[in-house]
């Protein structure tokens, strides 16, 4: 069956396409892995229908596509694992597969997916792509919604485009989750969830075009007070967010999505998690490496 793309959004820019004759339960030859890596330099988000997959296989097939990013579910102890820890379990589910209780703390923390973010950039080495199984789905909600971050840059005007273009933000678990007033962190948590730094404008390895590196994770931009920083990177969240920007995701059972974190932002809608399974399970690969070279931050004290 030959590989095919189709744009799954009616206007332009498309960002996002379907693409079939790929089996993601097989081993993939290399110009299966060459049309995955165009597409994506292409379109950012890929959407592969109906691949019943195993965790293995979803292992197997994301190691094409660079080194697995680990221990992704970052505050929680391998005694509360239910996935290897090569997986983001973006499930409602404990360990005995028992929907999470409205005041667990893991719920608490998972909450954190409903805000626009990329993926990893609490890391020094951010994540380059994140690939979603749908094992169970629900059409009642749960959407994941993704904003390109090219397009976004690409409409800011000129003196804008010039007032970030060496902006530097810092990065963390913490100010992201800070947002929805969760601050129930240990101190070793705080202290492994210090900030990092990353350029706020990035070029593509590959096709060289520039993008909003956003995230919730940002809670300082360096050497700006921290009330003008917040500011100002709300105003270009709304600005990248704009429904012209946005590929709404409806999932369907087996779905396998992915998407290129270094160009787009993308956040979970609301679903009935206290009532409704769903159970999806996200691997997720490292970028080519730091944005920006790590220094101490200044506002470390309020990560720790």
């Amino acid at each position: 069956m030959p590989i095919e793309t189709r744009p799954l959004q009616p206007l332009q820019p498309h960002f996002a396409a379907e693409m079939t004759g790929i089996d993601a339960t097989r081993p993939l030859t290399p110009a299966d892995v060459a049309a995955i890596e165009a597409g994506m330099d292409k379109y950012a988000v890929l959407v592969l229908p109906g691949q019943d997959m195993t965790d293995e296989q979803q292992l197997d097939f994301t190691r094409n596509f660079g080194p697995l990013q680990v221990a992704a579910n970052t505050g929680m102890t391998a005694a509360d694992m239910r996935l290897h820890d090569a997986f983001a379990d973006v499930s409602n589910l404990d360990k005995e597969n028992r929907k999470l209780e409205r005041d667990d703390r893991r719920r608490m923390a998972a909450l954190g997916n409903r805000l626009w973010h990329s993926d990893a950039t609490f890391r020094v080495v951010p994540a380059r792509y994140s690939l979603l199984s749908g094992r169970i789905v629900t059409r009642d909600g749960g959407n994941t919604e993704f904003a390109d971050m090219r397009a976004a840059y690409d409409a800011l005007d000129d003196a804008t485009k010039a007032e970030i273009e060496d902006l530097v933000c810092e990065h963390s678990l913490i100010y992201s989750r800070g947002q929805l007033g969760f601050t129930n962190f240990t101190d070793e948590e705080r202290h492994r969830m210090k900030p990092v730094l990353h350029k706020l404008v990035r070029t593509h390895p590959v096709t060289g075009r520039k993008s909003l590196l956003l995230s919730a994770h940002i809670g300082a931009i360096v050497g700006w007070p921290r009330p003008e920083a917040m500011a100002f990177i709300r105003d270009l969240m709304e600005h990248a967010t704009q429904p012209e920007f946005v590929y709404v995701h409806r999932w369907t059972k087996h779905d396998f999505v992915i998407w290129d974190n270094r160009t787009t932002m993308h956040r979970v809608r609301r679903f009935d998690d206290l009532n409704i399974v769903r159970d999806l399970r996200r691997t997720t690969t490292m970028s080519e490496g730091p944005t920006v070279a790590q220094q101490g931050t200044q506002h470390e004290d309020q990560a720790r």
